[in-house]
C-alpha cells in the first residue's frame, strides 16, 4: 500500500518545508522518468523479439535451413547492443537535469529573493537606486508614475504623477535628493523629493533559492494582485522643478552627466539631447542615428555618454574637451541595442534583441573582447561596477548574471511562487547595501529585491 506522497517522512524528517518539497518533487521526476524508460525498454524488447522471429523466419527462406546459433546470436548482440545504447542515452539525456538540479542544490552560490515592491497599474519599464541618504528604489511605470520605496520595508514613500505619458526611465541625482524621470509625453522631469524611511520589519527567511542554469521550469501566472492602490496612501509630487523639452518624439531614457549639473536625454525622434540643468536650456543636439533610440548612459567619471538605437548601433560621445565633441559608432549587432553601460575603467558593455551581450574596449572599437549568446532577447543591463558581473534582463522572465569575459554565473530562481512572470525591463546594482544588491523590474507590475552572495558566485566559477 503507497502512502501518500506528500506524506513522506514529514513527522519526522528535520528539514525545512521548501527543501523536503523540492526533494519531494525531484524523486517524483525520477519515479516518471524511470516508469518511461521502463515502458519503453519493454517496447525494445518486444520490437527485438519480432526481429528476431522475421530473422530466423528470412533465413529459413533464404537457405532452407535454420539459422546457426551463432548467426542468430550475432544478429540479436547487435539488436541488444542498440537497445543498450539506446537505454543509456535516453537515461543520460533524461536525468542531466535532474543531476544538475542536485548540483546546484549544494551549490555555495545563494541567490535569495529579499523583497517584491507591489503598487504599480502597469508594468515597470526601469529601476534605479539613489545614490545618496537615505537610499531609495525608484521604479519607472507605464502607469504614468514614477514611485520611491523604501528597501527595507516594501512600502511606497512617494509618488510622482507630473507626467501625462509612460514614465520611461527614472534616475537620481549623484549628490542632491533630485529624480530625473523620462516620458512619453516628450519631456523629461527633474523633482525633489524627502522622505523619510520607516522603521523596518523583521525579515523571515523563507525565500531562500539557489542560483543555476538548469532549475525546474514552472507555470506562468498572471501579475501579482494589486488588491487596493499602494501609492494612494504616501505624498504625491504632481510638478517638477524642471521640465526639459525639445523632442518631437518620446523621451525613452535620460541621465545624468558627473556633478549632476547636466542631464541627457533620448528620445524616439533619434536624437539625444544635453540640457543644462539649472536653466533647462538644449546645450548640445546629438543627431547621427538613423533610427529610434532606446537608451542613454553617462560615464560615472568622465564627461562621456554612449546611446544605444534600434539602428542596430551604439554610440560614444566625448565632452571632455569643450571645444571637440567627437563620436564613435560601435557596430556588431545584427538587431536593435537595448541599452549600452559603462564600466569601471575603458569598458562598454551592450545589449540586445538579437540575444546578445558584447564587452568593448573603448580603445579598439572595431570587434568586441567578449561576447555572450543567449536564448532570449535582452532588455535594460546593469553591471556590478566593484565585482564586474552583468545581470542581463530577459523577454523571456529570466535574469541571468555573466562576468565581464562571458562565464555564466547564475540565473536568477523564478518559479510559481516567485520571480518575474512576465518580461523583465530592467536590472540595477545596489552593491552596498546590506539588504538587497541586485533589483529587477518587469512587465508584471512588481519589482524585486535580491540578496547576492557575489564572493560565494565568483568562488563557483
Amino acid at each position: 500500500m503507497h502512502r501518500p506522497r506528500g506524506k513522506v517522512g514529514s513527522a519526522d524528517s528535520k528539514l525545512p518545508s521548501s527543501v523536503r518539497s523540492t526533494l519531494l518533487e525531484l524523486f517524483g521526476q525520477i519515479e516518471r522518468e524511470f516508469e518511461n524508460l521502463y515502458i519503453e525498454n519493454l517496447e525494445l524488447r518486444r520490437e527485438i523479439e519480432t526481429l528476431n522471429e522475421r530473422l530466423a523466419a528470412e533465413g529459413q527462406a533464404i537457405d532452407g535451413a535454420e539459422l546457426s546459433k551463432g548467426q542468430l546470436k550475432t544478429k540479436a548482440s547487435h539488436s541488444t547492443s542498440q537497445l543498450s545504447q539506446k537505454l543509456k542515452t535516453t537515461y543520460k539525456a533524461s536525468t542531466s537535469k535532474i543531476v544538475s538540479s542536485f548540483k546546484t542544490t549544494t551549490s555555495r552560490a545563494v541567490c535569495q529573493l529579499v523583497k517584491e515592491y507591489i503598487g504599480h497599474r502597469d508594468g515597470i519599464w526601469d529601476v534605479s537606486v539613489a545614490r545618496t541618504q537615505p537610499v531609495v528604489l525608484g521604479t519607472a511605470s507605464a502607469d504614468h508614475t514614477a514611485l520611491l520605496w523604501s528597501i527595507e520595508t516594501g512600502r511606497c514613500l512617494v509618488k510622482y504623477s507630473g507626467h501625462v505619458g509612460s514614465v520611461n526611465s527614472i534616475k537620481f541625482h549623484p549628490s542632491e535628493q533630485l529624480a530625473l524621470t523620462a516620458s512619453g509625453d516628450q519631456t523629461a522631469h527633474i523633482w525633489s523629493y524627502a522622505v523619510q524611511l520607516p522603521t523596518p520589519q523583521p525579515i523571515a527567511d523563507t525565500t531562500q533559492q539557489i542560483c543555476g542554469e538548469d532549475e525546474v521550469e514552472c507555470s506562468d501566472k498572471d501579475e501579482p494582485d494589486v488588491d487596493a492602490d499602494v501609492s494612494s496612501d504616501c505624498p504625491t509630487i504632481r510638478v517638477p522643478l524642471t521640465s526639459l523639452k525639445s523632442h518631437q518624439g518620446v523621451v525613452i531614457a535620460a541621465d545624468w552627466l558627473v556633478g549632476g549639473k547636466q542631464a541627457v536625454t533620448a528620445s524616439w525622434d533619434r536624437t539625444a539631447n544635453l540640457f543644462d540643468v539649472e536653466t533647462a536650456e538644449l546645450v548640445h543636439s546629438l543627431t547621427g542615428h538613423d533610427q529610434e533610440l532606446t537608451h542613454c548612459c553617462t560615464h560615472p567619471t568622465q564627461r562621456l555618454v554612449v546611446t544605444s538605437s534600434r539602428d542596430t548601433t551604439f554610440r560614444l560621445w566625448d565632452f571632455r574637451d569643450p571645444s571637440i565633441h567627437s563620436v564613435n559608432v560601435f557596430q556588431g549587432h545584427t538587431d536593435t541595442v537595448t541599452s549600452a553601460v559603462f564600466t569601471v575603467g575603458d569598458n562598454v558593455v551592450s545589449g540586445s534583441d538579437d540575444r546578445t551581450v558584447k564587452v568593448w574596449d573603448l580603445r579598439n572599437m572595431r570587434s568586441p573582447i567578449a561576447t555572450i549568446r543567449t536564448d532570449s532577447a535582452i532588455n535594460r543591463i546593469n553591471v556590478c561596477v566593484g565585482q564586474k558581473i552583468i545581470a542581463l534582463p530577459h523577454d523571456n522572465r529570466q535574469v541571468r548574471l555573466f562576468d565581464m569575459s562571458g562565464v555564466r554565473l547564475a540565473r536568477l530562481p523564478r518559479s510559481s511562487r516567485q520571480g518575474h512572470r512576465r518580461m523583465v525591463c530592467c536590472s540595477a546594482w545596489s552593491e552596498d547595501h546590506p539588504m538587497c544588491n541586485l533589483f529587477t523590474c518587469g512587465f508584471d507590475r512588481q519589482a524585486i529585491g535580491w540578496s547576492i552572495n557575489i564572493p560565494a558566485l565568483l568562488q563557483e566559477k
